[in-house]
């Protein structure tokens, strides 16, 4: 019957794709515990290592730190002034740093720093990785006796972590200096009540989850784009952007897959 052979094909084809998407998501997390262990061994830091780490912290934080910044200032300085104002006027005031510091700081600028990172570096390692496998790159480095999961993956995971982390750092404290100016303006007397509302949105449960959300921030910008371009097929060039596409729609993903897990860890 017509009809009941393309039901079977329909579910043939569901099923396929969803047995692929299974496996995607197997190897990626197969890459990122085999990164995650790579990273903690002390043998990876040699010289060669190093170098690769350093040209990515380079390329990733870096040669994008001042426009990060300013972009970052600005978003910061805008979003607090709408606090600030909107507390004014319902009169809670004295909640207006509370509410931008944990807006800013905890929520908004981690998620910022990772997609602004994923978009500029995540996309170019992961057509770079791509353009390796379809070139045979691969190959020609493994049969002169170079480790590529060492020598060119793990150095990029390790640069784009501490990237990550660096960059959030900077945008972190730009937003509370902005805070504080916002709040109190140009004195400097109020900085006991500045330290003492900081202090209660960053207590210790407080930092460890941000910081355990920004760590996995800067693996997922790493990790998946690797993972996607390393499941380029080889001598067929026009599955890199497919590769990259994957990567980027896979990335989004994760991303907001972490910040929903944050925000049920503190809230719920």
């Amino acid at each position: 019957m017509p009809a009941m052979d393309s039901l079977i094909d329909l579910l043939t084809r569901r099923g396929a794709a969803l047995l692929a998407w299974l496996r995607g998501w197997r190897r990626l997390g197969r890459f990122g515990a085999t990164a995650i262990v790579e990273a903690l061994t002390p043998a990876t830091y040699n010289s060669a290592t190093r170098s690769v780490v350093q040209k990515q912290i380079y390329f990733t934080a870096w040669q994008i730190l001042p426009g990060f910044t300013l972009f970052a200032a600005v978003l910061s300085y805008v979003l607090i002034q709408i606090v600030v104002d909107t507390a004014r006027d319902y009169g809670l005031a004295q909640h207006a740093l509370e509410m931008s510091v944990r807006i800013l700081v905890l929520e908004i600028l981690p998620l910022l720093t990772a997609l602004f990172v994923g978009l500029r570096s995540g996309a170019a390692i992961n057509t770079e990785v791509a353009l390796m496998i379809v070139h045979n790159e691969m190959k020609a480095l493994e049969e002169t006796g170079v480790d590529p999961m060492r020598f060119e993956f793990i150095p990029r995971v390790i640069g784009g972590v501490i990237s990550v982390v660096a960059l959030t750092a900077v945008a972190s404290a730009l937003a509370l200096v902005l805070a504080y100016v916002a709040v109190y303006g140009f004195q400097f007397f109020s900085l006991p009540e500045f330290n003492r509302v900081v202090g209660n949105v960053f207590d210790p449960p407080a930092i460890a989850l941000l910081w355990a959300k920004v760590f996995a921030f800067g693996l997922a910008v790493t990790v998946i784009p690797i993972s996607e371009g390393l499941a380029a097929p080889a001598d067929k060039l026009f599955f890199v952007p497919i590769s990259v596409l994957r990567g980027m729609v896979r990335l989004f993903f994760v991303l907001m897959l972490v910040e929903v897990i944050s925000l049920a860890l503190k809230y719920i």
